[in-house]
């Protein structure tokens, strides 16, 4: 494991839950279960940037739809 001052230079993967709910998970390690691979893998900066610019909405898909359920309901 790195320490604190040197870079990280291992692979990672992006990893999303059912929730859509987004992670880093280390590329030679296997996925835990309820988390899937999106494909996505690279250095630990590289995987945090690729999430920072895809999930925009932070609140679980279900309390999404939940939300979009009570504003069509009225």
């Amino acid at each position: 494991m790195p320490q604190a001052d040197e870079p990280d230079e291992r692979s990672y993967a992006v990893v999303v839950n059912s929730e859509e709910q987004y992670s880093i998970w280390r590329s030679d390690q296997e996925v835990p279960d309820g988390w899937q691979r999106t494909g996505v893998s690279g250095t630990k900066t590289e995987c945090l940037d690729h999430i920072e610019s895809v999930w925009t909405d932070m609140r679980p898909l279900s309390l999404r739809k939940w939300m979009q359920e009570r504003a069509a309901a009225g």
